[in-house]
Formats: structure tokens, C-alpha cells, sequence
């Protein structure tokens, strides 16, 4: 009786290398963002299974469809980057690729499905499109990344978890810190852009950053910081000064010295902006809904 050959051994991507993949120093840009829509709402926090379970997979499985593809796909300009390779970002191995890609598909496609069945129509939309802009952002053919411009507003996908607390809760979608965050995520993007331009160079890869030149980044991101800000300005002035202080800071800062090693050196500043910005605002609506002064906004 012939035998049945053996069925290839499909490797698995570690647990421990996932998480480096999914760069958990980055999750607060995804978790804390959720949770501030939360407390947008007039909720200090929700027992609502749709937010709790958005909670979790915006966690290390949304982090890794947002790195792990970047990483697939940036191969090339990751490996001529000296700040890959640690907590900045991974610098796959060729083995780890089909892992990776599998394990990003497993992490997501499964729990995006149990997500629509647990969210309002809205909801679900709003998630399926901030999912499909990072994915449209590192795969090709729309490949965005090496698209300028488009590359850092599709970064607009960061801000739109923002609006989810809302929309599962049925409560007002609070405009006015989503169009500053969306801002905010524009801006830091061609900020955070400006090192990698040499690599990008090398790479043959245009990004907002290539196109504009260090000092012309720098612009960019400081007039994308003033709009956040500005949107900020009805809803929490402390909070749009703080912005401005760090967010403008770290801008004008590359302005006046416009190189890319002077965007590396800055770069540690922007990792923290979220949390010092988030912090501003956080500190402030936890204390508001602590003592029952906040009900949640009603829009613009």
C-alpha cells in the first residue's frame, strides 16, 4: 500500500516575536484612543461586550495588521534602517515572512467577523474602513505608502477608533476630537517620515517626506499640528496647548535644524506625544466624570 506522503510543516510566528512585530510601545495610539472615545461618551468605562471585545483585539491583533504587513512590505527600506530592528520596529528574517503573513491573517480575519456580529452596522463599517486604510497603506497595489501625501491622510485610520465607543453605544460621534485627531495623525505621520528619508531614498521609495525635503516636512507637520489644535480649541483648551507644546515643539524644533538625523533625535519625543497629549485629556475627563460634570459632547 503506498504511503501517504507527509503534509509540509507550516512554521508557527512565535508568541513573543508577534508581540515585538505589533510594537506594544505603539499601542496606546489604538487602546487609548478606544478608551478616550469611551470616556467621550459620559462613561467612565462600559461593561457593552462590543467594546470590551473591541478593547482586546485592538490589542495585539489590529497592531499586528498595522506592523506586521508594514513590515512585510518594507523589507528593503527596513533593512538599510538603523532604527529597525528593536523596539522602534522588527527587521524580519526571510524564514519569518509566510509566518508573519499567516499569522496576521489568523489574529484578524476571524475576529473582524466576530466583531460585525457584535457591533451596530456603523460600528462595524467604521472598524472594516480604519482595517482596510492600514492594509491599503503597506500592500500593493494601492500600496499608499509610496503614494505622497495620500501616504500620511490615509494615517486618518488611527483617529477612527475614536468614534467606536459612539457608534456601538448609540451615543453622539464626538466630531471635534475625531478632526483633531485625524489632524494630529496626519501631522505625525510626515513628522515621524522625515528620518527614514534617506532610506526611502535608497529604497526608491517616494513618501510626503521624499517629496517635501526635511524642512518642508517639518512645515507640513507643524500646519497639520495647528488644525489639530485649533479642533481641539472649543472642547479642551488645556488639552489643544499641550498639543501645541509638544506636537508644535518637536515640529518647529526640525524646522530650525531640518535633517534627518535631527528627526531621529526627536523621534523619542514624537513615540510620547500620545501619552502626554492623552494624559492632558485623560486626567481631565476622568476627573469630570468622577464628579458627574460630563455627559458627553453633541457634536460640532
Amino acid at each position: 500500500m503506498p504511503s501517504v506522503p507527509a503534509r509540509p510543516h507550516l512554521p508557527a510566528l512565535p508568541l513573543r516575536r508577534a508581540l515585538v512585530v505589533s510594537r506594544p510601545a505603539l499601542w496606546v495610539n489604538t487602546v487609548g484612543t478606544l478608551v478616550t472615545g469611551v470616556w467621550l461618551t459620559g462613561r467612565l468605562y462600559t461593561l457593552d461586550t462590543g467594546v470590551l471585545a473591541l478593547l482586546v483585539y485592538l490589542t495585539l491583533p489590529f497592531n499586528l495588521l498595522i506592523y506586521g504587513l508594514n513590515d512585510l512590505w518594507d523589507q528593503e527600506e527596513d533593512a538599510r534602517s538603523s532604527r529597525k530592528g528593536g523596539w522602534q520596529g522588527a527587521r524580519l528574517r526571510p524564514d519569518e515572512a509566510g509566518p508573519l503573513l499567516r499569522a496576521t491573517l489568523w489574529c484578524n480575519l476571524p475576529a473582524l467577523a466576530v466583531l460585525g456580529t457584535l457591533l451596530p452596522r456603523p460600528a462595524t463599517l467604521v472598524l472594516l474602513a480604519s482595517a482596510a486604510l492600514f492594509a491599503a497603506y503597506s500592500l500593493p497595489p494601492l500600496r499608499l505608502k509610496a503614494r505622497p501625501f495620500l501616504d500620511g491622510l490615509s494615517n486618518v485610520a488611527y483617529a477612527l477608533p475614536l468614534a467606536l465607543p459612539a457608534l456601538a453605544l448609540g451615543t453622539p460621534v464626538p466630531w471635534w476630537p475625531l478632526l483633531a485627531l485625524m489632524s494630529y495623525s496626519v501631522g505625525k505621520h510626515a513628522f515621524d517620515a522625515a528620518q527614514d528619508i534617506p532610506a526611502d531614498q535608497l529604497a526608491g521609495t517616494r513618501t510626503v517626506a521624499t517629496t517635501l525635503g526635511p524642512a518642508g516636512t517639518a512645515a507640513y507637520a507643524l500646519a497639520w499640528f495647528l488644525l489639530a489644535a485649533a479642533c481641539l480649541w472649543p472642547v479642551s483648551r488645556l488639552t489643544a496647548l499641550a498639543l501645541l507644546l509638544t506636537c508644535g515643539g518637536m515640529a518647529v524644533a526640525l524646522r530650525l535644524q531640518p535633517t534627518p538625523a535631527r528627526a531621529a533625535r526627536l523621534y523619542p519625543l514624537s513615540i510620547v506625544t500620545p501619552w502626554i497629549v492623552g494624559a492632558v485629556a485623560g486626567v481631565q475627563l476622568v476627573f469630570l466624570l468622577a464628579r458627574g460634570l460630563w455627559h458627553g459632547l453633541n457634536g460640532p
